[in-house]
């Protein structure tokens, strides 16, 4: 039997990967005190956030082999989105409202689509196909609609001739209130509802994990989670700083920026866990992770951040978004419905998905870029 105190000690992988983190880490810090240009600043930012990713993603797999993958994927979708929370935070303190919201609508299609796309995708090539559970990634996926349809309703009623016309900051913050309360009633019935499936189990690492065997001291993983998260936030303002230079110097429109490269970036914690998860074979929690982070966008994080806009942002952000946006994640939102209802995908609909994505990217690749 192996001593007590040899599971108390941090294992050669998650040191090189913790390690990875601080040295990156370090690298954004010297390079924002020596001032070096805004493209290198950008570029090792993004490094950061994705060495961040990584060590999130360790911590979070060693909280699987406690947790069920539906608790599992609230706890690491709420650890998973403070970057971005920290990001839009900065970003409304610059008066960047359009990259904000950008950023927000990206941040649920490269979960629904780019990350759930490529999960599937790698998944399906490697086992044939992905199975999770029918029942709980139904009620994900209806969830997802939900919050389609309150982003709808605004958008509609605040046009010209509409009852809201001239009201979109009032309906956005009521509709941001209802929006809140949804998603603290939907988290305890998500989990009560996936008791009875195989997202109630929790994660067990087999020959092809990396902890093959008992599961790490909670505490140590906890202090890992909190170092990962705390550190989210020098980062994230690091990012923002470099964004608007960087991006105008290789005149990159606005909605590109937001959509893609904002959104990609504070979601690089999904990104990894998800397809990983996804890989191994582990579909319940592969698409609680994905699910997960793409409802808390919709119902917490783009409210908390339309009600912090009135306290943090020159001018509140609102929840009307252009037709292009609000149609998009319609769409989208439908794709997701119908690829999990069944309990199972292939690499197929995970190439659909990436092929909507990269349509999607390419819309708004040509449109007004940003100013410094």
């Amino acid at each position: 039997m192996m001593a007590p105190d040899m599971h108390t000690r941090i294992d050669r992988r998650t040191a090189l990967i913790y390690g990875g983190y601080a040295a990156a880490f370090a690298i954004v810090a010297i390079a924002n005190v020596l001032g070096l240009p805004p493209m290198v600043r950008f570029v090792v930012a993004v490094v950061a956030l994705a060495a961040g990713a990584v060590a999130v993603g360790e911590a979070v797999e060693r909280l699987s082999q406690r947790l069920s993958p539906a608790a599992t994927g609230v706890v690491q979708s709420v650890l998973g989105n403070l970057p971005e929370l920290f990001l839009a935070i900065f970003a409304l303190k610059a008066g960047l409202l359009q990259v904000v919201a950008a950023a927000l609508v990206g941040s649920i299609l490269g979960n629904a689509l780019f990350v759930l796309g490529l999960a599937t995708l790698v998944g399906g090539l490697r086992h044939g196909k992905l199975t999770f559970s029918g029942a709980a990634n139904r009620l994900y996926a209806t969830e997802l609609l939900l919050g389609v349809a309150a982003l709808t309703v605004p958008f509609l009623a605040t046009q010209p001739g509409a009852p809201d016309f001239g009201h979109a900051e009032e309906l956005s913050g009521v509709v941001a209130i209802v929006l809140l309360i949804l998603f603290a009633v939907s988290v305890p019935i998500s989990l009560r509802l996936s008791t009875e499936g195989p997202a109630a189990k929790p994660h067990v690492p087999d020959d092809d994990d990396a902890h093959p065997d008992v599961p790490k001291p909670l505490i140590q993983t906890i202090a890992l989670l909190a170092i990962s998260g705390g550190s989210a936030a020098f980062v994230a303002d690091w990012f923002v700083e470099a964004l608007q230079p960087a991006m105008a110097t290789i005149g990159m429109s606005e909605a590109f920026a937001g959509l893609i490269v904002v959104a990609l970036a504070s979601n690089a914690v999904e990104n990894l866990a998800g397809v990983t998860s996804a890989a191994k074979g582990h579909g319940d929690l592969a698409m609680s992770l994905i699910l997960n982070s793409a409802l808390q966008i919709v119902l917490f994080l783009a409210p908390v951040i339309v009600l912090l806009s009135f306290v943090v942002a020159p001018v509140p952000l609102t929840l009307i978004l252009s037709p292009l946006l609000l149609g998009t994640l319609a769409v989208s939102a439908l794709l997701v419905f119908v690829i999990v209802a069944d309990g199972e995908a292939n690499a197929f609909e995970g190439a659909m998905l990436l092929g909507l994505y990269a349509i999607i990217a390419a819309a708004v690749w040509w449109g007004p870029p940003i100013h410094t």
